[in-house]
């Protein structure tokens, strides 16, 4: 008895001829024939968001959600007023974490070789801090920054005008002493501020450390010598923090808008030339 040939368009066939197209079945890898979702999606069909837009993960996968302007400088402000809002309050009212700051600051004055935290604590003065942030906005104008140059001489200028109204207001007396106004610390900010800033305009990468070991130079200098209290220097941290942040964020939120403006109205010049294009074709 003769066997009817198989027939090559057969599920399982081991014909030696082409396969054939069978209607209703659609080839793998034709593009645009497979549904959203399908694993077998073509690798010439456009994704929905061009590559060049998309946020990676840590492990590089596509998909994750774009990062939010400003917000690590918005935590940090956040972070900084609730704790300079808690320690304005316990100097305030002579609470318990006042106290032992005064019962540290006794331990902690006279410490240490006399002539280097003398160095650190004039780390802060005016005389030497604010002719850093001259040279260092000099050199940024210099470089045509100038609106940068503009900023760091506008937050050393809000030093006083928060520092001063405190030290009046809460009228703590320093050590050793019966002179008030040393809540927070003046030498305190004006390093942070002066030295931080001058970092920026110069170089960030290398010059941001440089400022931070000045900054706690100033702060151990004023603790060792008997000049503040450990609070009048962390509440001076922390008030420039809170500032410095809510600035940033700012600053990020405005530049976020500005690029997003920028990239719809580049997206609508797009639109609206792509009609002309289609003419000429």
């Amino acid at each position: 008895m003769r066997e009817e040939p198989r027939s090559q368009g057969t599920a399982g066939g081991s014909g030696t001829g082409p396969p054939q197209y069978r209607p209703g079945r659609a080839f793998g890898h034709d593009a645009g024939a497979s549904r959203a979702g399908d694993p077998h999606r073509s690798d010439r069909r456009p994704p929905q968001t061009p590559r060049g837009e998309r946020h990676t993960g840590p492990a590089g996968r596509p998909g994750t959600p774009p990062p939010v302007p400003g917000r690590p400088a918005f935590v940090v402000a956040l972070l900084s007023l609730c704790a300079f809002v808690l320690v304005t309050w316990q100097v305030a009212v002579r609470g318990p974490l006042a106290a032992l700051d005064e019962r540290a600051g006794r331990a902690l004055a006279g410490r240490g070789p006399a002539w280097l935290t003398e160095l650190g604590a004039d780390l802060g003065n005016p005389p030497v801090a604010l002719p850093v942030l001259a040279a260092a906005a000099a050199y940024a104008l210099w470089r045509g920054r100038r609106r940068a140059a503009l900023y760091a001489g506008a937050a050393m200028a809000l030093v006083p005008a928060l520092v001063v109204p405190l030290k009046l207001l809460l009228d703590r007396p320093g050590p050793f002493t019966d002179a008030t106004g040393y809540y927070p610390s003046g030498h305190t900010a004006t390093s942070l501020v002066a030295y931080g800033a001058a970092a920026l305009l110069v170089h960030r990468r290398a010059l941001v450390p440089v400022a931070a070991v000045l900054t706690a130079a100033t702060g151990a200098g004023l603790v060792l010598r008997g000049y503040h209290w450990p609070l009048d220097v962390a509440g001076s941290l922390l008030l420039c923090g809170a500032v410095l942040g809510g600035a940033g964020a700012v600053r990020a939120a405005w530049a976020g808008r500005a690029a997003r403006a920028g990239r719809a109205g580049r997206a609508g010049a797009g639109r609206a030339a792509a009609p002309g294009r289609q003419r000429q074709s």
